[in-house]
């Protein structure tokens, strides 16, 4: 095991496209760290790097207490899972296991103990003589992470691994992979584009966009006290709500005029004195939008589609040019067409900068 750290790494193309724009944290020995974001956002890039696929353009890149920058793929001592499984379609599961190590020259004794306890700890065991052709999808993932794990890396990179499978066997094999973590206490890289595997699965997670890091935390730490605008609507499924107005303070609290005659009611929000007047982008998670009585409405958007997800329902409203979505119990399903009464769970709006994006207030819930 090893910890990762990265001191201003970029990488530059040479058409001058700047892929990583300076890169400065650290995994933890044994953390489980995923880089997260929208294609094109450089996490493939960084993790390339780590593996020695990527020339790093400048920084430094470290694995333990070594410099890596000029060290060849195959002296980091890490193992790569990818997209594609790449698995050798001619090779049994037990010699695709066991043919990374049978070219570093380790001995048929120790093959075997290691391919069997790869097997074992994957529930690979009863297939160990079947060709990739006839595995599952789910299979063939757990092959090849058995791959990587024979070989007792310091670093486990997996570069979007799921990705090939359908949303059940996605699940199962984050379950996986997390309980795989558990046991092994090994630093993992994770890349992907889905968010949802990204809160499940991270210890904490990077989040980029363009090349640059927005924002590195945990979970929770980011979904609930986002840096900008950007982390707060990529992070949350269904995304938060946004709303564009002017701030009014009045006898009764703070409103929110949003144009076009509509007005917010947000009561005692805890915005500074100051802000009367100031434009804002209004961040409200659609957990937080809460059903009320007509006179105590924030707002009244009108209902445009409703899908009950069985535990909860998913509402489509429409408030004036502004599309927003509420998670409700499935006590109460609306019809399409009514306008919802709706409040604004009490200090869970965040503010956001209309120019920076940046986030202005911590919501206080």
């Amino acid at each position: 095991m090893a910890k990762v750290r990265f001191d201003a790494v970029r990488k530059v193309y040479p058409n001058g496209y700047v892929g990583v724009a300076g890169a400065t944290f650290e995994v933890a020995d044994g953390e489980l760290l995923v880089l997260v974001g929208p294609s094109g956002c450089g996490k493939s890039t960084l993790l390339r790097m780590v593996a020695g696929l990527e020339a790093i353009s400048d920084g430094t890149l470290t694995i333990g207490e070594r410099v890596v920058n000029d060290v060849a793929p195959k002296d980091r001592d890490i193992a790569m899972v990818f997209q594609s499984y790449a698995l050798y379609p001619h090779m049994s599961v037990a010699e695709n296991l066991a043919f990374g190590l049978k070219l570093r020259g380790q001995s048929k004794a120790a093959i075997a103990a290691r391919v069997d306890d790869a097997a074992r700890m994957l529930e690979l065991d009863t297939v160990l003589d079947r060709k990739p052709v006839q595995l599952s999808g789910g299979q063939r993932q757990r092959v090849a992470l058995g791959r990587a794990l024979v070989r007792q890396p310091q670093v486990f990179l997996l570069d979007e691994p799921l990705s090939n499978l359908d949303a059940k066997l996605r699940a199962g094999m984050r379950v996986e992979i997390a309980r795989l973590h558990r046991q092994l206490g090994t630093t993992m890289i994770y890349v992907t584009h889905d968010q949802i595997e990204a809160m499940t699965l991270g210890q904490r997670i990077v989040v980029l966009k363009d090349g640059h890091i927005q924002q590195i935390d945990t979970p929770m730490a980011l979904y609930e006290r986002p840096a900008n605008l950007f982390v707060a609507t990529f992070l949350g499924s269904p995304a938060m709500n946004v709303l564009r107005g002017t701030l009014a303070q009045a006898a009764d609290g703070w409103h929110l005029d949003a144009g076009g005659g509509i007005t917010l009611a947000l009561g005692d929000a805890g915005f500074p004195a100051d802000w009367n007047g100031r434009t804002i982008d209004l961040g409200i998670r659609p957990e937080h939008l809460l059903p009320a009585d007509g006179a105590g409405a924030a707002l009244s958007p009108v209902v445009e589609v409703v899908e009950p997800v069985g535990s909860e329902v998913f509402v489509n409203l429409r408030l004036g040019p502004s599309a927003l979505i509420a998670r409700l119990p499935p006590d109460r399903v609306p019809v399409p067409g009514e306008a919802l009464p709706l409040v604004i769970a009490a200090g869970r709006a965040h503010a956001f900068d209309i120019e920076t994006g940046e986030r202005l207030i911590t919501p206080a819930g």
